[in-house]
């Protein structure tokens, strides 16, 4: 583990592998920098220096309860100066840290290529999110009902039947799901708010090449079309589906297919 600084003094902890251009791992809802070790080294057997991270709030990285989109764009800043990036700097976001690596692009942070995995926009034909979304998230934040915040994410944003929490309940993945679960705050700004809708003239104004991957095992639909309607408003973007689970792509499939995309910049 090292740790970096962010603008606003927040610690940062983050791990790295590998040697040559950097990639950074963005993680969503529910996910630390440990989450990412399996891509993490399948990308740097490709030949890339790789960075996953815990964002603020989870795991060894600091929480001063304070949160808004600049923090997370000067939290990728800090990763990636601490990170040691020797040439072009690539990055990945997952889920949630999709929707978030797209506002980073969009800030002008020198990210040479971008994949995203599902960024879950409300695309036409998903089910609407929760009315007053984000006040019901504060509001459970506040009351530090982290119980509560896993479920109503669960059944009431992902759609998951309430009983298939219950074997969780006790494990340690549960511990880990209430240790982070005051950070769903930040996913769900990071995903548009209470609309989460495509925010597609962010999109239309980006500049840097985005590759946006789907999963054949991702049975909703609308999930998997959000990342095809993504490829379609950033100029020359580009849409992989490969083979995987549920919102998922194993890292010796997804691993490859990244670096193709990032290696055809002619950096490499």
């Amino acid at each position: 583990m090292e740790k970096t600084t962010s603008a606003d003094g927040t610690t940062l902890a983050f791990d790295v592998w590998g040697s040559g251009p950097l990639v950074v791992i963005v993680g969503g809802a529910f996910n630390d920098r440990h989450t990412w070790v399996e891509l993490a080294q399948a990308l740097a057997d490709q030949g890339f220096r790789v960075a996953s991270y815990d964002r603020r709030g989870r795991g060894d990285s600091g929480d001063p309860r304070r949160y808004g989109m600049q923090h997370e764009i000067d939290d990728l800043i800090a990763v990636i100066g601490a990170a040691g990036a020797d040439g072009p700097v690539f990055a990945h976001g997952v889920s949630s840290g999709g929707g978030l690596l797209l506002h980073v692009l969009a800030a002008g942070v020198p990210v040479a290529r971008a994949s995203v995995l599902e960024p879950p926009y409300r695309i036409e034909g998903a089910p609407l999110p929760p009315e007053n979304y984000i006040a019901t998230l504060r509001g459970l934040v506040e009351a530090d009902d982290r119980a509560g915040l896993v479920e109503y994410f669960h059944t009431r944003v992902v759609g998951m039947p309430g009983e298939m929490l219950e074997p969780m309940k006790g494990s340690p993945m549960w511990d880990s799901l209430l240790a982070m679960a005051p950070t769903l705050v930040h996913d769900g700004i990071a995903m548009g708010g209470d609309d989460q809708s495509l925010p597609v003239g962010l999109l239309a104004g980006l500049t840097v090449p985005v590759l946006a991957v789907t999963s054949t095992g991702t049975q909703l639909p609308w999930l998997s079309a959000a990342a095809g309607e993504v490829a379609a408003a950033v100029p020359g973007g580009r849409l992989a589906r490969l083979e995987g689970g549920f919102h998922e792509v194993p890292a010796p499939v997804l691993a490859p297919s990244l670096a193709r995309f990032y290696g055809e910049g002619g950096t490499r």
